[in-house]
């Protein structure tokens, strides 16, 4: 519907849509205008979805990624090679910089592509309240934080949080990581390099020193995705356990997200053998070993990316704020099982005020007028019961929804490479 507008987005998109919201850290944004939601007060579930902006897939468009202002693991977008009609179409969203030659540079603004995208989202938003059609969910929050638009939706009777990012999408593998494929990888031999690196992504982030109108973020989300097959259950246990216990105690001040959690993460299955990390009763091992990583980096002030090592992602940090949450690593550490308990029971008081706003409403509820009377939850629910289905019945396995905006009520699914 967005496309609708003004032709702007690509007619076939692909859209990445990730388990957890851009709060949880499931992609690299780190951004600190995000407003505080409540799981159980406002949302049930969360998620982030990459909307690609540009979608550079051709191998014969010229693309000129400008890493020259830019802080590693960032860039700037030039449309300057870009034909005539994609430059006019996408001009306003573009920063404009004049060569002293004469000549003059389009550099793809995330702010701007980001204010253009809220906008955009708001009208069809407008649209889809003055004129409710059967399955489409409830409208309950849209707000802008920085460059992310988060929307609430109310699905039958769960409230989804989605994140919404525009990016920028591209097939293969950007130069500046190209060092990294020469190495050594525990996913070598489980899956094929071709699945790694079929793209990458910019996100509208910038690094802490750049210009937050140019710079954009290199993303490897969609290599993330296929990386997650070839790590074991126990190791994935300790992980959301660990990242359940540090996301709010490291929160204040921002220096340690689930992102860095993550790269540690991936960086400990490249270290370790496989036949160690392969136990599948050693989730408490490795929640221990995770929190010794997530310490030694720290004190060190030394987390590289895991695509691009050169780049440390903590470098940034002042000596007070490491030694601060230092003290509440150790502290972690000291008594683990305590700290998992009360995040455990953070989960289960989100949990029970969830039922409990439910049973509020379905008590004071009414049937929708589109609903023809029936169970008004039904058709909302359908689509989210036939994903959680297919999540459950496929595990480790990519799932892609198409919906076409003029019938809602029929998606197909992608199964990896398998449609039906």
């Amino acid at each position: 519907m967005v496309q609708k507008l003004d032709q702007k987005l690509p007619v076939a998109n692909e859209y990445l849509l990730l388990s957890g919201g851009v709060r949880e850290g499931v992609v690299d944004l780190d951004l600190d205008e995000l407003n505080v939601y409540a799981r159980g007060t406002d949302y049930d579930m969360d998620f982030t979805l990459l909307v690609p902006a540009l979608k550079l897939h051709d191998r014969n468009q010229p693309v000129t990624l400008d890493m020259r202002h830019s802080a590693l693991c960032h860039s700037w977008l030039s449309l300057r090679l870009f034909d005539e009609g994609t430059i006019s179409k996408w001009k306003d969203c573009c920063t404009i910089v004049d060569h002293i030659n004469g000549a003059t540079n389009y550099f793809f603004s995330p702010t701007k592509v980001a204010g253009w995208f809220y906008d955009s989202i708001s009208i069809v938003l407008s649209e889809i309240q003055k004129k409710p059609q059967r399955g489409m969910p409830k409208v309950e929050k849209v707000q802008k934080n920085g460059t992310i638009i988060s929307i609430i939706l109310g699905v039958g009777s769960s409230r989804m949080l989605y994140d919404i990012v525009p990016v920028v999408s591209f097939k293969g593998w950007p130069a500046v990581a190209q060092s990294w494929l020469m190495e050594n990888h525990f996913w070598d031999g489980k899956i094929t390099e071709e699945e790694v690196i079929s793209g990458f992504y910019l996100v509208p982030a910038c690094s802490y020193k750049g210009k937050k109108d140019n710079e954009w973020r290199l993303s490897f989300a969609r290599s993330e995705v296929q990386l997650k097959k070839c790590i074991s259950s126990s190791l994935m246990q300790a992980y959301q356990a660990c990242k359940a216990i540090i996301i709010k105690l490291l929160s204040r001040p921002k220096a340690i997200s689930p992102y860095h959690l993550r790269s540690m993460m991936l960086w400990a299955c490249d270290r370790l053998p496989a036949s160690y990390l392969a136990q599948e009763d050693y989730a408490a091992h490795f929640l221990l070993g995770l929190i010794d990583d997530l310490q030694h980096c720290l004190v060190n002030k030394m987390c590289p990316n895991y695509f691009i090592p050169q780049c440390n992602m903590l470098e940034h940090l002042s000596e007070e704020t490491v030694m601060l949450h230092a003290r509440k690593l150790s502290s972690v550490r000291s008594d683990p099982a305590e700290h998992l308990r009360t995040a455990i029971e953070h989960v289960k008081a989100a949990n029970r005020l969830t039922l409990e706003l439910q049973r509020r409403g379905s008590a004071t509820s009414i049937p929708s007028p589109q609903s023809d009377g029936g169970d008004p939850n039904q058709p909302d629910d359908r689509l989210a019961k036939k994903l959680q289905q297919l999540v459950t019945e496929n595990p480790g396995k990519s799932i892609s929804v198409f919906i076409n905006p003029d019938d809602v009520t029929r998606p197909h699914f992608r199964i990896d490479d398998k449609f039906f």
